[in-house]
């Protein structure tokens, strides 16, 4: 929102497509050319139509797109990307892949306009959702890079291309926002010489004579060597534009004998362009973070996403396991479902500058409606999934509990079972009939049976059942003496102001802790780190030992650190950090974690890629000009290694990181500190120094940040780093077994293995269509090296295709009963329907 409310918003764009229709209509005798084309900037334009207008009326623009005279990209609204999930941007693309399938359409566009920044990995997630083509036009306002830093792009027509090596055809145009030198072309309203227009057809023909005088093959060093120009977007910030017969006009009046001029749907500007120059530059490279950043602004509400975005994963696999024997379980949350997905697309739209006509508090409302709409559909079917799994498996006269995991290789971890039951207990794995490892704790008032449960199968679960009697005496998983707790791992010692001053890896022999700017490990700056109340233990145990940590500086927060007592059969020592700031604050506040490494390599999870972070010109993925280096993005994980020796930082909740003392145009390459922003608004404008955002976090108290630490030997390799990661956002689930003497009496069952470790499970869920449409399964593959894997399911595969990410159909596959052989690329995410026999 930036010009008016939502409902203002949805009247324009209906009416706007009314318009545009009856103009399509009266110029349809007109040579092709010369025919008015229109062209939305999200497919929410489209929901909104189908929403207010007659049946009748939508299959009217139905034809129009299909026509190509008009145009919709994949995406839901003009989005900025580099605070978004991989997963988040493909839901807030199901839409338009809802109106391929039940049109025979397809979407070949996507765009990511008015920011100065674009990520590597969007060009893979767009090319595997069926986007050929996109153009970027950004704004000279709001920019913390200078104009002359941003006048000169070495490519205006590239092949923007992710790790995969897929990609989309590109046009980003030079734009020079000096006042004497400024160009319309570049910006997101390429045919709008003033704002203000006077004489529309005038300024159009300036247009076009200008884009004349850009093509320029003949120069040796011609800043676009090409024969093919084009303008796009007019709207700029109006609420509504009327503007059609002005370009029909123009293109018939600068037509000449060696001259086309062409009314665009920008796919057919696209097309020439492929047909013409087939060999077109490459680039792999991210622009960096600067609108993105500004959804830090609301931090909590953009982390109750991101947790909704993770907690999806475990909610669509219980599904998946659940549907097939019940099918329509979940046919209740079919609304909420596709109001999730359309939130996905529009949560993080562009104008998180919030200093437009649309006051701040308006806009942070409607962030919180659209939050509620995507975390409101994951909890309920999550609920319900997993309340559905928990009838679908026997009950016996004890109680028990089943043990899911989400993952796509089986694990060895601790699962927290809510219980209210008696203390006296000990718990069995129903399937090999041993006693596991358990002890009662509380969070957050509530209490919970913790047992450490082992084997837990690759997207499947396990039984456990609660017998009375106490369990066999087992020593507590740490020694704590004062504020130090050890392990045979680590020794670890937190401060009363919760910094974490002492970590050292006994494995290694190394202390992992060394303060840089007097800031350690979780370090939210506090002036003496010893401030605060006496440490203290919780939840003392077996299975796990939390010390917790409360200080009052520089803001009240606390602190608790977790360790576990892992057998030998255990996944990677695992050291989780839960904060909560417990006040509202206005400045810009970051979590530093300090390492002992010497001038280490950064490694992070961007968008559907793994990034060095560092510049092309060191071997690394960010781009040498045009990119603002400052703030990375910070999804799973980020990674900091030397040779044969690193720490894995997961984080569930921060959207960014700062390396060191990095700045807008400087990246400390080799800084051994991670700054984990935990909000505030980063940027004041350069024109007029107001500051960007969200002011004072919308008032919010309470923020939680998740954080899991792993030191280890050997190099950094983005499958053990991933695996760290998921494990610990994606804990394994556990539901009380209610069933019948009816349901499943299995004590053990898996759905989905893979045979390739380097090949992980992204999401499985039932078809948007049912399942009767099949399971729509994702996998990434963090090999750089291409892989062919086979998937094995428990029922047979009837049939299989390879489709886009948002579920269209592409490529019919040959499954062998229960197996099917997939391909990958490097670095690959690959979508497949599996449909599977009654």
């Amino acid at each position: 929102m930036w010009t008016a409310n939502e409902a203002n918003y949805d009247t324009a764009f209906v009416k706007m497509l009314d318009y545009y229709l009856d103009q399509i209509d009266a110029t349809r005798s007109n040579p092709s050319d010369f025919q008015a084309r229109f062209n939305c900037d999200g497919s929410y334009w489209l929901r909104a139509y189908q929403k207010y207008r007659s049946p009748a009326r939508f299959n009217r623009l139905i034809a129009a797109i299909r026509s190509g005279h008009i145009g919709s990209p994949l995406n839901t609204l003009v989005s900025t990307y580099g605070a978004q999930p991989t997963e988040a941007v493909l839901r807030g693309m199901f839409y338009a892949g809802q109106l391929e399938r039940a049109y025979g359409l397809r979407f070949t566009l996507a765009e990511a306009m008015e920011n100065n920044t674009l990520p590597l990995g969007l060009s893979s997630l767009w090319a595997g959702s069926g986007a050929k083509y996109s153009w970027k036009g950004i704004g000279g306002y709001g920019s913390q890079m200078t104009y002359e830093y941003r006048a000169n792009r070495r490519h205006q027509l590239y092949r923007y291309t992710g790790l995969d090596s897929s990609g989309v055809l590109m046009k980003w145009y030079r734009y020079d926002g000096r006042p004497k030198a400024h160009t319309a072309f570049g910006g997101y309203a390429e045919c709008r010489l003033v704002i203000k227009s006077v004489n529309t057809m005038k300024e159009l023909r300036q247009i076009v004579n200008g884009l004349d005088a850009m093509c320029d093959t003949i120069s040796p060093n011609s800043a676009y060597p090409y024969n093919v120009a084009g303008a796009f977007g007019y709207g700029h910030d109006d609420l509504n534009t009327y503007v059609s017969q002005p370009f029909v006009d123009a293109a018939k009046a600068e037509t000449t004998p060696t001259r086309k001029v062409r009314v665009s749907n920008e796919e057919d500007f696209f097309q020439d362009v492929a047909r013409s120059y087939p060999k077109l530059p490459f680039e792999s490279v991210s622009y960096g973070n600067e609108w993105d950043l500004y959804c830090a602004s609301m931090n909590e509400t953009t982390a109750q996403v991101r947790r909704s975005t993770e907690k999806l994963r475990a909610a669509e696999a219980l599904a998946s396991l659940v549907a097939l024997k019940t099918p329509g379980f979940a046919s209740r949350l079919t609304t909420a479902r596709n109001l999730a997905w359309e939130s996905f697309g529009m949560y993080w739209e562009h104008n998180w500058t919030a200093d437009g006509p649309v006051k701040q508090p308006v806009r942070a409302q409607w962030q919180i409606k659209i939050q509620r709409q995507i975390s409101g559909y994951v909890d309920s079917l999550f609920l319900l999934s997993a309340t559905t799994l928990g009838r679908q498996i026997r009950q016996t006269a004890n109680p028990r509990f089943y043990v899911f995991n989400p993952l796509n290789w089986s694990r060895s971890d601790v699962a927290d079972f809510a219980y209210a039951g008696s203390g006296s207990i000990q718990v069995v794995d129903v399937s090999t009939g041993k006693t596991v490892a358990s002890q009662l704790i509380t969070q957050e008032g509530k209490r919970f049976l913790r047992i450490f449960a082992e084997g837990v199968p690759s997207v499947g679960y396990k039984v456990f059942e609660i017998k009375t009697g106490p369990s066999p005496s087992l020593p507590v998983a740490a020694a704590v003496v004062g504020e130090t707790i050890r392990t045979a791992r680590y020794r670890i010692r937190l401060s009363p102001s919760g910094a974490i001053t002492d970590l050292y890896d006994s494995l290694a022999n190394r202390q992992l802790v060394k303060p840089m700017d007097g800031k350690y490990l979780n370090d939210l700056g506090a002036p003496n780190v010893d401030e605060g109340s006496p440490v203290v233990v919780e939840n003392a145990g077996p299975v796990s030992v939390t010390l917790k940590a409360v200080s009052p500086v520089p803001v009240p927060h606390t602190v608790r650190v977790t360790v576990f007592a892992n057998s030998r059969d255990a996944g990677t020592p695992r050291i989780e950090i839960e904060n909560r700031i417990q006040a509202n604050f206005s400045d810009v506040k970051t979590w530093a974690f300090s390492f002992n490494l010497n001038q280490p390599t950064t490694r992070h999870e961007e968008l559907g890629a793994i990034l060095t972070a560092k510049k092309e010109t060191r071997g690394g993925h960010y781009a040498a000009q045009n990119a603002r280096l400052d703030w990375q993005t910070f999804n799973h994980f980020a990674d900091l290694s030397e040779r044969n020796y690193g720490v894995t930082l997961s984080n569930l909740d921060c959207s960014f990181f700062k390396l060191g003392h990095s700045t807008v145009d400087s990246l400390w390459e080799q800084s051994p500190q991670l700054n984990a922003l935990a909000g505030g608004q980063v940027d004041t404008k350069r024109e007029d120094q107001g500051v960007l955002g969200i002011f004072g976090q919308n008032g919010q108290t309470n923020f939680l940040y998740q954080f899991a630490l792993h030191p280890h030997q050997g190099d950094f390799e983005p499958v053990v780093a991933m695996k760290f990661a998921l494990e610990h956002q994606n804990p394994l689930v556990t539901g009380a077994v209610t069933g019948n003497r009816n349901s499943d009496p299995q004590s053990t069952f898996s759905l989905l293995t893979t045979s390739d470790p380097n090949v992980l499970l992204w999401s499985l869920k039932p078809s948007e269509d049912g399942i009767g449409a099949g399971l729509m399964a994702r996998f990434w593959n963090f090999n750089g090296k291409p892989v062919t894997p086979t998937i094995t399911v428990a029922k047979p595969i009837r049939r299989a295709w390879k489709t886009t990410h948002i579920e269209t159909n592409e490529q019919l596959l040959k499954p062998d009963n229960h197996t099917l052989p997939i391909r990958f690329a490097p670095h690959q995410l690959n979508s497949y329907r599996l449909q599977l026999a009654n």
